[in-house]
């Protein structure tokens, strides 16, 4: 073991805080275009998607239960971000389609994003290995 290396505790708890860090500039970012974390994760699923996606399909792919789904869709409904539409396979089932101004307001949160992930560039040194943090991050999740 490296001496100079940092005991694990205290990368432990650097982890933790940059986490938080990374999480408070995201939503501080969306709240500029009157979004939060999981209304962005949901439009920008379906702007993936490029079609309407049923409520369990949303969950699955963001990895949330359907109850919670729905009280997101409601409130992204409320705001004129999605409409609910009957699923022409299934009638017990609806889809989430985006609206127009879903969509332009999914391209901003992009955009504020970029500039996030550009901030976040500028802070790490020139020559760390970002393959190598996506993969020890990966293994932790």
């Amino acid at each position: 073991m490296n001496s100079m290396a940092p005991p694990t505790e205290a990368v432990m708890w650097s982890l933790i805080h940059a986490a938080k860090a990374v999480e408070q500039r995201m939503e501080s970012a969306l709240e500029l275009v009157e979004l939060s974390s999981p209304k962005f994760a949901v439009l920008t699923i379906l702007v993936d998607a490029n079609d309407a996606l049923t409520l369990s399909e949303l969950a699955a792919k963001s990895s949330c239960v359907r109850s919670n789904m729905t009280q997101l869709i409601d409130r992204l409904e409320a705001d004129g971000l999605v409409r609910r539409i009957d699923d022409p396979h299934d009638r017990r089932s609806v889809r989430a389609e985006l609206t127009a101004r879903g969509r332009e307001r999914q391209a901003a949160g992009a955009q504020r994003m970029e500039v996030v992930q550009k901030e976040l560039a500028d802070l790490l040194p020139a020559d760390v290995d970002l393959a190598a943090l996506c993969r020890t991050f990966g293994a932790l999740s």
